[in-house]
């Protein structure tokens, strides 16, 4: 490995130390919950690090599948920041984020997305032009990203003082008042590691919010609570009783989750017992859901594709979610 790339690594990759709950004065619920979510932002950052010091997208990918299956998805999507930023940078490459998608960064593709939208929080907005979202679909994502970075690393602003940006200035099309929901869908995934996987904090911090922005919060907190885990089946299931009026949004969310996990081959006993809480259904049965209500979905330049296919997935779990 040469001495260039590996300094590039160490210029570019953010110290461990910023994952930590101390650091970021987040709720520890139990040793066992802190070290899920340290253990997380580690392999976010292994990730990030492999990407900042690969030649190509395919050395990356061979040092990713060595991460263990639980956090393999969190290394991808690391991995998946630390491209962009360097197709950010005036000689950081072109074409990296793409050819990441084109091999096995394909399967983990959600996690491409939301990596992208860690580097739009640490870009400055003048190199935004550099980010690669072709999806039209999925670019969503790169918000969502951006959501949770925002939160994680500027808690206060984003969730104690619920701060929202007027007119977010991208994507700059027709559907940029759809910007701050799709942020708000990262702000709920990121409230889960706030909250320690305390699924009562959790659900408190989200009512303390206006009702408006309530939906797409607990959408990101059922996301978030079936990825990553970090509670057991009583503990879920106070999350879905606190959240009571959003289930169908939770039961989204939820099953987001499961064909992220499912489409990259990274179930986990926890998984299952997420989506069979909040979806009424296996991981793999969720995943079918969410890829039916990609059935002609419509453009009609009223409302983002992705909302329609969001709500979609909600509704299709009805019968489930009001019982």
């Amino acid at each position: 490995m040469s001495i260039y790339r590996t300094l590039r690594r160490r210029i570019l990759t953010p110290n461990v130390s910023e994952t930590r709950m101390d650091t970021r004065g987040f709720h520890v619920k139990s040793e066992e919950g802190r070290d899920l979510l340290e253990t997380i932002g580690a392999s976010f950052l292994t990730g990030y690090g492999y990407a900042a010091e690969a030649r190509t997208s395919r050395e990356a990918e061979q040092r990713l599948e060595g991460v263990p299956l639980r956090f393999r998805g969190f290394a991808y999507e690391g991995a998946a920041m630390g491209f962009a930023v360097r197709e950010g940078l005036p000689v950081g490459g072109r074409g990296l984020v793409a050819d990441f998608l084109a091999g096995r960064g394909d399967a983990h593709v959600y996690m491409v997305y939301v990596g992208v939208g860690w580097a739009m929080a640490r870009l400055p907005r003048f190199r935004w032009s550099t980010l690669t979202a072709p999806d039209p679909l999925l670019r969503w994502l790169v918000l969502d990203g951006y959501g949770f970075h925002q939160a994680y690393f500027q808690t206060d602003r984003y969730i104690h003082q619920q701060y929202q940006e007027k007119d977010f200035p991208w994507p700059s099309d027709h559907f940029r008042w759809y910007a701050n929901r799709a942020i708000d869908q990262g702000i709920g995934r990121a409230m889960w590691f706030v909250g320690g996987t305390d699924a009562e904090l959790v659900a408190t911090m989200i009512n303390n919010f206006p009702e408006s922005r309530r939906a797409d919060l607990y959408s990101g907190a059922g996301l978030a609570a079936t990825y990553a885990g970090g509670c057991d089946e009583p503990e879920l299931r106070r999350l879905w009783d606190l959240g009571w009026d959003y289930r169908p949004q939770i039961a989204q969310g939820s099953a987001f989750a499961a064909g992220a996990r499912a489409r990259a081959g990274l179930i986990v006993p926890h998984n299952e017992i997420a989506t069979q809480l909040f979806c009424g259904t296996s991981v793999e049965q969720a995943w079918k859901v969410t890829d039916e209500a990609l059935v002609d979905l419509p453009d009609d330049h009223v409302t983002p594709s992705w909302e329609v296919w969001r709500q979609r997935i909600a509704d299709s779990f009805t019968a489930h979610t009001h019982h």
